[in-house]
């Protein structure tokens, strides 16, 4: 059933629905990664390259929804204290972080190698 709905839809509907899909990501934010990144590995031309590479493969990946999500859980950790130990233990968190972390370990096989 579902194939015979998207034979009815035009070409331009899907392509623009999977390009929207794979461009959710803010420039602010894959900048705000790229600057992380290259913090870490180096601050050649060479690492801006696997930087924004890791970027675009995590994007494929995790909406951007869920990349905020992580990211945010991932700071309140850092916070640390008594109201913040939801965020250590709590299981939907940790999916988050996991979802995020597989994210990047894939990334980094493709961008990394």
């Amino acid at each position: 059933m579902r194939w015979l709905l998207l034979g009815l839809l035009p070409t331009g509907v899907l392509a623009q629905g999977v390009a929207e899909r794979l461009n959710d990501y803010p420039t602010f934010a894959r900048a705000d990664y790229v600057f992380a990144c290259m913090a870490t590995n180096g601050q050649s031309r060479h690492v801006m390259e696997q930087c924004a590479c890791s970027i675009d493969e995590i994007a494929k990946i995790l909406p951007f929804e869920k990349y905020v999500e992580a990211e945010t859980v991932l700071s309140m950790r850092r916070v640390g204290g008594e109201r913040m130990a939801m965020f250590q233990s709590a299981a939907v968190a940790s999916t988050m972080v996991a979802d995020l972390r597989r994210a990047q370990a894939e990334a980094e096989v493709v961008c990394f190698r």
